[in-house]
């Protein structure tokens, strides 16, 4: 065990010996709300990360929707698939830049458990639900998983992850994600691990929704090639293959497109790094704007596809049918169990006795997956499926 011990220390003193002065570390991390001994042979923020994997809320991502339904096609991105594909490139980002790369990699992967089924509409819905009660938003619901719904340990509610972690979820900020962070000082900017996965998060979603969107036909390369750069990497790649299957042409240019994108972030955060003096983790929260971020350029070729994907995909007639369909089935689940909670599975019926049932309910369906959701439709309004 000594030896362990001993594997430990080492790690956190090659984090001090390699990661940028301004790198979050371990050995210097705030703690837990519910103070533990160190692990003999992992980093805190590993053992955050190894916590986050083994939960409950992390594996049903699988079975929740990305952007298509997942009975619509075993291919298209869920929850889950994004979700490792924005740790990454996650990853990559932090190896480049000499930051945390295992704090990046927990922010990451814990970065979307609390999204509801059925992506943004079922968000939004249950959204719209609570307004008179907070509202629903899935950056503190996944806070609000990691912190008390998930119960898997005697010693203290939730997974008990590291204050990093923890701000690095209510810190994740996109173009769907504004949160409010109260409890973790709201003047402060997060760090480059949290900043960093904002932006792995921009990349994965856009560029593999427009994978998705080319594969299920809603989206024309026809409209893409009107952006200068996607017509610049089209004409790269028909330079050096002459004769790609279609498959292989899409692929290759959403390949393409996240290794310009993780480019530019790289280049250019390294400049404003510099441009800004940032030599301390105190230098990073003191400072007024982000640090990890695109060059002009590539935010205006950003704002391009987002528009393209909006006009194109997002507001395509499947996919409004997807989520009016979506929005109606938890609107009619959420009534059913207000009308009569005693319909809750009986692990709810044990829940603190301070939670309300308007937030009670909230929880089961926030967690539920898009296959038990439309399971649990059929069980109570299907008069021939069995309960």
């Amino acid at each position: 065990m000594a030896n362990s011990a001993c594997l430990r220390e080492e790690l956190e003193q090659q984090e001090t010996n390699f990661l940028e002065p301004f790198a979050a570390k371990s050995k210097e991390s705030k703690g837990r709300k519910y103070p533990e001994h160190d692990h003999p042979y992992r980093t805190n923020f590993q053992r955050d990360r190894d916590r986050i994997i083994h939960s409950t809320a992390f594996r049903r991502l699988e079975y929740k929707t990305q952007v298509f339904v997942n009975h619509e096609g075993d291919h298209y991105r869920t929850r889950l698939t994004h979700t490792i594909e924005v740790a990454q490139i996650s990853r990559s980002i932090a190896r480049a830049l000499r930051l945390n790369e295992d704090l990046a990699e927990a922010i990451a992967l814990v970065h979307d458990v609390g999204h509801t089924p059925f992506g943004h509409a079922g968000e939004d819905a249950l959204n719209e639900i609570m307004r008179d009660h907070g509202g629903f938003e899935h950056n503190r619901q996944t806070l609000r998983v990691v912190d008390i719904l998930e119960d898997r340990y005697p010693d203290f509610p939730g997974l008990n992850l590291t204050y990093e972690v923890r701000e690095g979820i209510i810190k994740h900020e996109t173009l769907y994600d504004h949160p409010i962070p109260t409890e973790f000082f709201p003047n402060e900017k997060a760090t480059l691990e949290c900043q960093l996965v904002n932006a792995a998060d921009e990349i994965a979603y856009h560029c593999h929704d427009i994978d998705d969107g080319l594969a299920s036909d809603i989206l024309r390369e026809e409209e893409l090639n009107k952006i200068t750069i996607w017509h610049d990497l089209t004409e790269n790649l028909e330079k050096r293959y002459t004769e790609l299957t279609p498959a292989q042409r899409r692929h290759q240019m959403v390949r393409m497109l996240i290794n310009f994108e993780v480019s530019d972030l790289i280049e250019q955060t390294t400049q404003k790094i510099k441009q800004c003096r940032i030599e301390t983790l105190k230098d990073v929260r003191q400072v007024k704007e982000k640090m990890v971020s695109f060059t002009d350029k590539t935010k205006e070729l950003n704002n391009e596809l987002k528009q393209i994907l909006f006009d194109q995909m997002y507001r395509h007639y499947r996919m409004i049918r997807m989520a009016d369909k979506a929005k109606r089935i938890i609107n009619q689940l959420f009534q059913v169990y207000l009308e009569n909670s005693d319909q809750l599975p009986p692990s709810f019926h044990r829940r603190p006795k301070d939670d309300n049932k308007m937030q009670l309910i909230c929880d089961y369906i926030a967690g539920m997956t898009d296959r038990f959701a439309l399971q649990e439709y059929k069980k109570l309004f299907d008069p021939f499926e069995r309960v």
